[in-house]
């Protein structure tokens, strides 16, 4: 998608709400999958997710493209959303303590794999944490994450870099 189709697209949800759905429909994935992989449960994502689209449907007269397109500002929105959560909650980003399946569930074989794995993740330095999370939840490049977490594209990658080192580093599989 080109910035001249999201301003396209954010100017015609300025003028009626309904064409808010478009932009909905293109960006849910990559933003609930992004809140996914920053809270323990899919209601809490699914919960920030429907926070992000309705502060992004009020704020949509303010959308500009040059900030890196609609999916940077809504991952934005999603980012802030999500630490006012936490904020009001007064709980840790990412308790890991709840990540472990519920007892009664069938045990996904890769399911322990992921519960270490978000762990780790849990305990970078909190731009390693964002820049991974934005990277492989969301799918954005070096220079949307820069866009996102307000650096340079190489900043950005140099942080993406740091934080696979140091999970490369912790989590060696045998």
């Amino acid at each position: 998608m080109t910035f001249d189709e999201d301003e396209a697209m954010a100017r015609a949800a300025g003028l009626d709400p309904r064409e808010f759905a478009a932009i909905y429909e293109r960006h849910r994935t990559p933003v609930y999958r992004y809140l996914r992989s920053r809270t323990a449960s899919d209601d809490e994502a699914g919960e920030l997710c429907a926070v992000t689209f309705e502060r992004a449907l009020a704020a949509i007269d303010r959308f500009r493209s040059s900030g890196g397109g609609m999916i940077a500002w809504l991952l934005r929105i999603a980012r802030n959303a999500h630490i006012d959560d936490v904020r009001r909650t007064d709980r840790h980003p990412l308790q890991t303590d709840r990540l472990s399946p519920e007892p009664s569930s069938p045990i996904d074989p890769g399911l322990e794999d992921a519960v270490i794995l978000r762990s780790l993740i849990a305990g970078l330095p909190a731009t390693q944490r964002d820049a991974i999370q934005l990277r492989f939840a969301a799918g954005l490049t070096a220079r949307e994450i820069g866009i996102v977490l307000g650096m340079t594209e190489g900043a950005a990658q140099k942080q993406l870099e740091r934080a696979l080192t140091a999970l490369r580093e912790v989590y060696r599989v045998d």
